[in-house]
């Protein structure tokens, strides 16, 4: 039973096979209050560009459009499970309003100035070198453009890092940093009891 529970939460990196395919139905549901709470701290408007990354199961593409339904949300991960997953939950829009691919963070796939929004929910512990990767997504934000990243505040030494292979815990305190330090201005952490955190900055 052990095993089974380390293999299931070991798909929280890279969604794989039928472990992976559940994982995102379980993500898809157990983010929403973090992620419907993170984005009350963004200020949206009609007609936005916005991008998630690491988008899982494609839930928070949804929420993005609920806040800006007459935008255009792409979404990419780098498992081929999730991006499937994302495009059968968004399937009446994509191609329209919903784009989904699959891809790392350190190398985004847009042109410079794309986005007005761009989300990272549960995901930048996977990330592989996040100041690249924080330079990838200043570079996509158009001058202006809102950075906001959702987590859950877990400690460094827990079940989850013990559990979960690849798995490199931040603190918002430090994140906030790596922000500064990666040129973005404004930045702010709001916390929510017991353990939620978003972290926003803003492209100069």
């Amino acid at each position: 039973m052990k095993n089974i529970l380390k293999n299931f939460f070991c798909q929280c990196a890279r969604p794989e096979g039928f472990l992976g395919r559940c994982m995102l139905r379980f993500m898809n549901f157990g983010h929403a209050p973090l992620t419907n709470w993170g984005l009350t701290h963004v200020a949206f408007s009609d007609g936005m560009t916005m991008l998630d990354i690491g988008c899982g199961g494609g839930a928070t593409l949804k929420r993005l459009l609920l806040r800006s339904p007459k935008g255009k949300v792409y979404g990419i991960d780098i498992s081929e499970e999730s991006v499937a997953k994302a495009k059968k939950v968004n399937k009446d829009l994509l191609g329209s309003q919903v784009f989904v691919e699959q891809g790392s963070a350190d190398c985004l796939p847009w042109e410079d100035q794309t986005f007005d929004v761009v989300t990272a929910v549960e995901t930048v512990y996977f990330w592989p070198d996040l100041p690249k990767c924080f330079d990838e997504v200043k570079r996509v934000l158009k001058s202006g453009g809102q950075f906001a990243i959702m987590l859950e505040v877990i400690e460094g030494d827990s079940v989850w890092t013990n559990v979960v292979e690849g798995m490199t815990v931040y603190s918002p305190e430090l994140l906030k940093d790596m922000l500064e330090q990666a040129g973005f201005s404004d930045v702010e952490v709001f916390r929510k009891k017991p353990s939620y955190a978003t972290i926003k900055g803003v492209k100069k």
